[in-house]
């Protein structure tokens, strides 16, 4: 009998709730992560939205930046929003570290305040068309040869993965819609 898989939501800020509701929708056990020994715990990590400058600072001052990337280094990480800034190779608008997890790169809030956060209907690579939700969302302004572009918005990359790892620009744990946090299992 295979054991149901383990994926990890960081629950350091953002919307980790909701990460953890799709999730377990989705088929998958929800462990919210605070700690190293959490994290070991888990197949799988989703990054949630959020501030991504805090973000870093949380990582730092719980001693678990090292320990992300060496997950990431072998198993599936996925970032929404907050979370494609961390994995990004490059980060623009202001630049900042970042995880260095996917050959992406990324533009901070380049949709603009928090005023022209949106709803949108985007059409899916492999077909059919979900609801996005774009708070304060980077925008996505190159992607490495490896690179698999899955949807996208207005002419730009949404939703990508690279290997193992995956990132949005939006957020799907806000909808009902389950099938990107599917997508992220199976890589499990």
């Amino acid at each position: 009998m295979n054991r149901q898989k383990t994926v990890g939501v960081l629950a350091l800020q953002g919307d980790f709730e909701k990460h953890r509701k799709a999730l377990e929708r989705a088929g998958a056990r929800a462990l919210e992560v605070r700690t190293k020994d959490q994290l070991a715990q888990c197949d799988g990590l989703i990054i949630p939205g959020g501030e991504s400058t805090t973000m870093l600072k949380l990582l730092d001052l719980e001693g678990l930046t090292g320990a992300v990337r060496e997950f990431g280094a072998a198993k599936p990480i996925y970032g929404t929003c907050a979370g494609a800034i961390l994995l990004a190779h490059q980060v623009t608008n202001p630049p900042q570290a970042s995880l260095d997890l996917m050959d992406i790169s990324v533009e901070r809030n380049a949709y603009g305040r928090q005023i022209d956060s949106r709803i949108a209907k985007v059409p899916v690579k492999d077909g059919g068309e979900f609801e996005a939700v774009f708070i304060r969302a980077p925008i996505i302004r190159k992607v490495g040869e490896g690179v698999n572009v899955l949807a996208s918005y207005a002419g730009d990359p949404v939703w990508v993965e690279e290997g193992r790892h995956m990132v949005t620009t939006f957020h799907p744990e806000l909808t009902d819609d389950d099938r990107v946090h599917r997508k992220f299992i199976a890589k499990l």
